[in-house]
């Protein structure tokens, strides 16, 4: 469906089309197009077999106007799916239980129309409470829930990173020693996936050896020899592991960035390396980073955009 490539299967949707047709969908398959319809959506029972937040979010959207009752099992229960549906039921659907195992969906005729205020970003609180932490800086963190961060935070108490936190704020402080910490990606309330490249970064930056282990993208970790490049220490044991022994001077390179997630780790590797770092393909860090060169400039980084992105 698009986004980053990191999984060597693609991204498939087989979830979506295997859910849409639990609610009576008629799916045809077309010169690579796909053609969803249905008369009128039935409610039904439904297992996903891997945990997925869009599929969740999807099925969950669908069976909305579904006749009759929904039972999703084995959802994702990210904060977002949360989030999705207090907005659905302030504009009219019945959605219980979301943001745990099963969700429970009676189908409605109509919602209306309003006004919500989305939840911050909690990639983006995690992105930036690592650059602080890797670069030995003090950031604070406005307008974002900590509590969505919760297992990055535990984390930094075990390896010396000091931080205070309100219900809508985030103060990191610089650390006089960087402990290491060996991490395994998991689904919400796990590690993020999201957060494995930029937390991999800041293990350069550790006295001693850690493992990252990517548990849900088979090509995640194939930006770390960007890293080497730059002085990182780290031996890849396979496609979903690796060793990173710290601590690493690391020092300017020209490079490009893979995708979103590798290219604020590039970001925040230029940010504690030694020199001048260029990096290309920055597409894909505005995709998730808005203004990113901006916002850094205001919290005293050396960086400048070069030409225009034209999206």
């Amino acid at each position: 469906p698009g986004g980053c490539v990191i999984g060597a299967g693609g991204r498939p949707i087989d979830l979506f089309l295997e859910g849409f047709k639990a609610l009576g969908a008629e799916i045809n398959e077309d010169n690579n197009y796909y053609h969803i319809k249905a008369n009128k959506l039935k409610g039904c029972e439904y297992f996903f077999t891997l945990i997925s937040v869009t599929a969740t979010e999807s099925m969950m959207m669908a069976a909305v106007f579904a006749s009759g009752a929904t039972t999703l099992k084995n959802c994702a229960m990210e904060p977002e799916i949360k989030a999705l549906a207090d907005y659905l039921n302030s504009q009219g659907a019945k959605i219980k239980g979301a943001g745990t195992p099963t969700i429970l969906i009676n189908g409605v005729n109509k919602i209306n129309a309003g006004s919500y205020r989305v939840i911050p970003d909690r990639i983006e609180t995690g992105s930036f409470a690592i650059m602080a932490a890797a670069t030995k800086s003090e950031f604070l963190i406005n307008k974002c829930h900590p509590e969505h961060i919760r297992i990055l935070l535990k984390i930094f108490n075990k390896i010396g990173i000091p931080f205070k936190e309100g219900k809508d704020y985030l103060k990191i402080i610089p650390a006089k020693k960087i402990k290491p910490y060996s991490i395994k990606t998991h689904e919400y309330p796990g590690f993020p996936t999201d957060l494995q490249s930029p937390y991999t970064v800041l293990m350069t930056q550790a006295e001693g050896s850690s493992i990252i282990h990517e548990t849900i993208y088979d090509r995640r970790l194939l930006f770390v020899d960007l890293l080497s490049q730059m002085g990182a220490d780290i031996i890849m044991c396979d496609p979903h592991r690796v060793v990173v022994n710290g601590p690493s001077k690391l020092y300017s390179r020209k490079l490009t960035s893979p995708d979103l997630r590798a290219g604020i780790a590039m970001i925040i590797a230029a940010l504690a390396a030694r020199g001048q770092t260029e990096i290309d393909n920055i597409y894909q860090i505005d995709r998730g980073y808005e203004d990113i060169d901006g916002r850094l400039r205001l919290l005293g980084a050396d960086i400048k955009r070069i030409g225009t992105l034209n999206l």
